[in-house]
């Protein structure tokens, strides 16, 4: 029983925001290779620098295939706006770009490898860029040497039927 003028005790949660920042992630389904790197903002230049590591670690490919969001920062003008245009140009010339359509970037594998990465992170808070970058590169290392893949279950079949709505006829 509760006293007069006295009710069940609330307890207020104030959210505290400790900053933003921006991962930026790739993976390779075919051998459970990932990359990833986190930056402070969400820039071209930042997009770019990413892109220009990425080519560097396939040295011996003609063409790497991207299926990327649709970002305004996820294109080939990123690299013109940051490197000079030799440099710009090879690195275009590099990419193939596929666009997760839209509604649907729940296809990017990406968006999966990333909420498995954050696998142990749900029930607290991160202070810190610093605090983020060292548990990501635990988590990124940890998945690497074990090769893990996504066991994708979605045909072609299933996601023209699911999208079909989206699409002229």
């Amino acid at each position: 029983m509760v006293a007069a003028g006295t009710g069940p005790r609330r307890d207020d949660y104030h959210y505290k925001r400790n900053g933003v920042c921006n991962i930026l992630c790739a993976f390779e389904p075919a051998t459970g290779k990932r990359v990833v790197r986190i930056t402070e903002r969400r820039t071209r230049q930042d997009y770019a620098e990413f892109m220009k590591e990425l080519s560097g670690l396939y040295p011996d490919a003609r063409r790497i295939r991207l299926v990327q969001d649709n970002l305004n920062t996820h294109t080939g003008g990123s690299f013109y706006e940051t490197f000079d245009g030799k440099t710009a140009r090879s690195l275009v010339g590099r990419f193939e770009y596929h666009y997760t359509p839209k509604k649907a970037s729940w296809l990017n594998m990406v968006e999966i490898e990333l909420s498995a990465l954050s696998e142990n992170c749900p029930d607290r808070r991160i202070a810190s860029t610093e605090e983020l970058q060292s548990i990501m590169e635990i988590r990124v290392r940890q998945r690497n040497d074990s090769c893990a893949k996504i066991r994708w279950q979605f045909s072609t079949t299933d996601a023209r039927e699911k999208f079909k709505r989206f699409y002229k006829k």
